[in-house]
């Protein structure tokens, strides 16, 4: 389960057909979004419909009492930031939206989830209206594209420890460029990508040390803990992922390369467009 995502600990099955009954919350906002819905911000507010404002969106997904799923969105990120951060830690939290914080709910959800309700029907779309949205749904599992990429990369930035453990020095392509010193833009590209010999992997370095000179959309480039010494990245763009911890390596899965991870060792280039990158990204408050 990725870090955008938290499940209620325990649930009250009594609930009305029009109650929602949560089973799990997202925050959308510039540092923390699902990945499966874009490779930025303003991407993953346009797949909801919604403006994407700096403040960010709350997704509360969950079952009415008929077993149809809803996604909820509210404007109060900050009360589902707080719920989320009690479920991580094991407390119960109720996550209950003030009516007038409430921006749409949009039947259906934008993934698959592993909880559902108790004590209602098994999790089904709504009855559509006339002029309601289509449905949210989750991306096909049996076949691999830009959200399925992104939704591994973001399940690899959660398990960073498993993932690199599967690793050893052979698997590690070199990272053999010269030091950047304090070049960026088109001198740190060349940098990253030399003495990687993965086409995809060198256009996508390379497209990411453009974005120290470009800054890219908001959330293209974002940041979160790791350690006291050491932060995460994760940075899209089109047709890769890549994630990275800045004082180590970095993986990443292209578009065209189903379900593989290819990870570039900590060489002379990595670690400068890793800070450099650090020093864009969107970083939760």
């Amino acid at each position: 389960m990725s870090d955008e995502e938290a499940t209620v600990p325990g649930a009250d099955c009594a609930v009305t057909d029009d109650a929602l009954l949560v089973l799990t919350a997202m925050l959308l906002t510039p540092a923390r979004f699902p990945g499966v819905l874009g490779d930025d911000y303003p991407a993953a507010c346009a797949a909801l419909a919604l403006e994407p404002y700096e403040e960010g969106y709350g997704l509360v997904l969950g079952q009415d009492g008929r077993g149809a799923r809803w996604t909820v969105v509210i404007e109060d990120a900050s009360q589902v930031a707080v719920a989320i951060a009690a479920w991580d830690c094991g407390m119960e939290h109720d996550l209950s939206p003030d009516e007038r914080s409430v921006v749409c709910a949009l039947p259906g959800w934008p993934m698959d989830l592993a909880v559902v309700a108790p004590g209602v029907p098994a999790p089904h779309d709504p009855e559509p209206d006339e002029g309601s949205p289509a449905p949210l749904s989750a991306p096909d599992a049996e076949t691999w594209g830009p959200p399925q990429r992104r939704l591994g990369a973001d399940e690899i930035a959660a398990q960073w420890p498993a993932w690199r453990e599967q690793l050893d020095d052979a698997q590690v392509l070199p990272d053999s460029g010269e030091a950047p010193g304090s070049g960026v833009g088109a001198e740190l590209a060349a940098d990253a990508a030399a003495g990687v010999r993965h086409p995809g992997v060198r256009r996508a370095l390379s497209e990411a040390a453009a974005y120290t000179k470009a800054p890219p959309p908001p959330g293209r480039i974002r940041s979160s803990y790791a350690s006291s010494e050491a932060r995460t990245l994760r940075v899209d763009g089109p047709g890769w992922s890549m994630v990275a911890r800045t004082d180590d390596i970095a993986l990443f899965l292209l578009d065209e390369e189903p379900g593989t991870v290819i990870p570039v060792g900590r060489g002379a280039a990595l670690p400068g467009l890793l800070a450099a990158l650090d020093g864009l990204a969107a970083r939760p408050s």
